[in-house]
């Protein structure tokens, strides 16, 4: 294992106030974001929510024009070549250049990065069963995936910015995925901002969430508060009900008859004041999953995203 050390103690990641507008369409609004060093955190929402603009403008690829965006406290889009060489960024599509090999990719990159490590290179390639004379051309979705992150990763970056990683992948290399993220970084107290809508890939290795919504964040916040501050509760009610009952903090229901299930936001003590005060009683309660809050809060076009 190898530790991270930098100079630099603040938050790797603070966007404040980032609007973006293309044409008539607001792809971001008034985003306020913080991420602390050390932390894995999940961006989730739906396609076209506004993750990736936000990910182009933390990479620089975008200058903002409203607001203000800072890694490792500097301007990404003023400074590129100061803040890109501490950060390593894998898409859902890599763009590889197809007519090389894996081997001559790798050395070709290296060149890039004072800090690149070939040995971690190497160990990489192998526990992914790389081909290092294939051509990149010839190589699977999930092949390419794994040599993107191979050079993602192979500098030790400070920050690791993954958008979509997984996006269309078979089971097993997202989880090879998954477990060089786990392994390789978030253990050795680097940074990673990781977006996608597999909301249960989050869950499994975010420290952190900020739900994006129509370009808005929606929550931000430890995982861990942010299902702590929801309950999914099963109410019965002496008597069948045509509609749920109108329940503060409530955010969906379903159910009918005498019984009704309902995602709330708020205390638990108080959303049992106020199934108490509306005649119900409450015969299940546990913690809802990052799913179930992504689609009580976002609503029914969460069927947008892509489940296994």
């Amino acid at each position: 294992m190898v530790a991270v050390h930098s100079e630099f103690n603040g938050n790797v990641i603070e966007v404040a106030g980032l609007t973006r507008r293309f044409g008539a369409k607001a792809a971001l609004v008034e985003v306020r974001l913080s991420v602390p060093r050390g932390t894995v955190f999940g961006l989730v929402g739906v396609n076209g929510a506004g993750k990736t603009t936000l990910i182009k403008h933390v990479l620089g690829l975008l200058k903002a024009a409203t607001g203000s965006v800072r890694v490792f406290g500097q301007d990404p889009a003023a400074d590129p070549a100061g803040v890109l060489v501490r950060v390593g960024y894998l898409s859902e599509e890599p763009e590889l250049p197809g007519w090389m090999r894996v081997g001559e990719l790798l050395r070709y990159t290296r060149a890039f990065y004072p800090n690149w490590d070939p040995k971690f290179a190497e160990e990489l390639r192998q526990s992914f069963t790389i081909d290092p004379t294939a051509k990149v051309k010839h190589l699977s979705k999930g092949q390419r995936a794994r040599v993107g992150l191979v050079l993602a990763l192979a500098h030790r970056p400070e920050l690791l910015v993954l958008d979509e990683p997984s996006s269309g992948l078979d089971p097993i290399v997202r989880r090879d995925i998954l477990g060089a993220i786990i392994r390789t970084i978030a253990e050795e107290g680097r940074t990673v901002l990781f977006s996608s809508h597999l909301l249960h890939e989050v869950e499994r290795v975010a420290d952190r969430v900020a739900l994006i919504d129509h370009g808005r964040v929606v929550f931000s916040g430890a995982l861990d508060n942010i299902k702590e501050t929801h309950h999914r509760l099963t109410l019965r009610f002496p008597e069948p009900r045509p509609h749920p009952p109108a329940l503060a903090g409530a955010l969906t229901w379903e159910g009918h008859g005498m019984e009704w299930a309902a995602v709330c936001a708020g205390q638990l003590d108080e959303l049992k004041n106020a199934v108490d005060a509306c005649g119900a009683q409450v015969v299940e309660q546990r913690v809802p999953s990052l799913d179930e809050i992504f689609v009580a809060r976002v609503g029914p076009k969460c069927s947008e995203r892509v489940k296994e």
